[in-house]
């Protein structure tokens, strides 16, 4: 498998309440109806549940990212629906009392010969992630 690791990003909430806001996905769904239109664009076609993230794009189709664990240091979600196998892992790391870094990565599997076409797609997907959900808390 291939992992792509998007940058961290520094958000002003406790480690604590960055992973309740992760406890039930279907809450993000308020912070992504209030974000700017422009901002709001650059997310995409993504929708919140319980459990589930879904994620539509023309080329795929819907993909839908299921939360398989759960802690206070973050979140992994396994893909459903993806043309190939795939987990993203959401990590919280606290570096004050008020403060906590996100950071996201993609695993993914990639056939070797297609990674120099593919990695630089998922490069930008992984640092998309991490600037979403930072901004999703």
């Amino acid at each position: 498998m291939a992992r792509y690791s998007s940058k961290p990003v520094t958000v002003g909430r406790p480690a604590a309440a960055v992973a309740d806001k992760f406890s039930d996905f279907s809450v993000l769904e308020s912070a992504l109806d209030s974000m700017p239109p422009a901002e709001r664009a650059k997310v995409g076609d993504v929708s919140f549940s319980k459990d589930v993230i879904t994620i539509t794009t023309p080329q795929v189709g819907a993909i839908n990212l299921r939360a398989v664990e759960r802690t206070p240091e973050g979140v992994v979600l396994e893909a459903e629906g993806s043309p190939v196998p795939m987990k993203l892992e959401i990590s919280f790391k606290p570096v004050s009392a008020e403060a906590t870094e996100v950071s996201g990565a993609v695993d993914v599997e990639i056939p070797m010969m297609l990674k120099p076409l593919i990695g630089p797609a998922m490069q930008k997907a992984a640092d998309q992630f991490g600037e979403m959900f930072a901004k999703l808390v």
